[in-house]
């Protein structure tokens, strides 16, 4: 089975998410690639990595990689029909407060975990924008 690369948003900046909570920009600052990507936020089902993630005016946008083997071959196939696209991710809070006006929790400094493919992504904007086919001979010349 072959390697899947997308692309998408793990997180939407300004747009409460269906727990009350905003991500604010900056809050991944310090996020780095490497961390793992997830099938359904279960840390006993590790389907990838990050390759990489940045924060630009939308949000935090990562690309992954989604090794096709074990339940990552699932996820690849699932993610090929369109049956899954959603993205969440793990996180502590390191700064948040309160706005009142609007009746949220704004996130303003974050230690990012993990990402997840999810089924129902807490944040619904967050989503797989774009996917690549990785052929293994391709990886082992990367």
């Amino acid at each position: 089975m072959t390697d899947l690369r997308f692309a998408g948003y793990a997180s939407v900046f300004g747009v409460p998410d269906s727990g009350g909570d905003v991500v604010l920009p900056g809050a991944f600052v310090g996020a780095r690639a490497g961390v793992p990507l997830l099938w359904q936020h279960d840390s006993k089902e590790p389907i990838g990595f990050i390759e990489s993630l940045t924060e630009d005016r939308h949000g935090l946008r990562v690309t992954a990689r989604v090794v096709g083997s074990g339940r990552g071959a699932q996820a690849v196939a699932l993610l090929r029909a369109g049956a899954i696209d959603g993205l969440s991710f793990g996180y502590r809070v390191k700064s948040a407060r309160p706005d009142r006006a609007r009746g949220v929790r704004q996130l303003a400094s974050l230690d990012l975990i993990e990402v997840s493919l999810v089924t129902f992504p807490m944040q619904p904007l967050a989503r797989v924008l774009g996917l690549s086919t990785l052929q293994q001979e391709t990886l082992n010349e990367l």
